[in-house]
């Protein structure tokens, strides 16, 4: 008779549990590989002495011919300033990444443009020299 009584059946939840979490790193891993690295091919300058930069809130692209772009707008110097000016506008960071190309006075423009809407770290794009 006890052969037949019938037995109550579990279900394992450890093995379930286990291979949640793996999928779920893995939809993180190729979510992150899927986020694209967008932005506007430039030659940006080199430097023998340039240091990594903390991952900006904004890059802003200067090329040769004094255009200004920011998430592939064309933005004049009074857009630059008026996009930036906020109430947390000194907690920006900005990394203006020029063209090799590009003139000084663009690029001091572009710097003046971040500091009149009350921006205070501002970073400069560059290769390592070889």
């Amino acid at each position: 008779m006890r052969y037949f009584e019938l037995r109550k059946a579990r279900i394992e939840i450890i093995p379930m549990i286990d291979i949640m979490l793996f999928l779920l790193v893995f939809f993180i891993m190729v979510m992150l590989r899927m986020i694209p690295a967008s932005g506007i091919s430039s030659q940006l300058p080199q430097s023998s002495t340039a240091q990594d930069l903390p991952h900006p809130k904004m890059v802003v692209t200067l090329q040769a011919g004094g255009e200004i772009m920011v998430d592939d707008q064309n933005l004049s110097l009074a857009e630059l300033t008026a996009r930036l000016a906020g109430p947390d506008a000194d907690k920006t960071d900005v990394t203006i990444a020029g063209a090799r190309t590009a003139s000084l006075q663009n690029l001091l423009d572009v710097m003046d443009a971040c500091r009149k809407a009350g921006v205070t770290r501002i970073g400069i794009a560059a290769r390592e020299a070889p």
